[in-house]
């Protein structure tokens, strides 16, 4: 998702609210497809939803994920999704998919 100087300043906002203000959605679903270490979570977001993530704002997102139990570290420094973030996870794509529906049929 690009910015460039024919987006409209309320396109810009939308693309912000959809990539940063929800990174913890990113995150989850990279984790969903397997452990991985934090540098790699940015290297993945970048490559699968053509953004790049700042790195202060990804490291606080998933610590703050891992406070709340959705994703742990593994013993050897990797993190992995856990049940609650694959719940958290469907929930989010579950009310993402309804309003895009919901949208098309305006």
């Amino acid at each position: 998702m690009s910015i460039d100087s024919k987006t409209s300043k309320a396109m810009a906002r939308l693309i912000k609210n959809v990539t940063v203000h929800t990174l913890w959605i990113y995150v989850l679903a990279i984790l969903a497809r397997g452990a991985t270490y934090p540098y790699q979570v940015k290297k993945k977001i970048k490559e699968m939803f053509h953004f790049n993530p700042p790195t202060v704002t990804l490291y606080t997102v998933m610590y703050r994920l891992e406070k709340e139990g959705l994703i742990r570290k593994a013993e050897n420094g990797s993190y992995e999704i856990t049940e609650d973030g694959k719940a958290a996870l469907k929930k989010a794509s579950d009310t993402l998919r309804n309003l895009s529906e919901t949208l098309d049929h305006i």
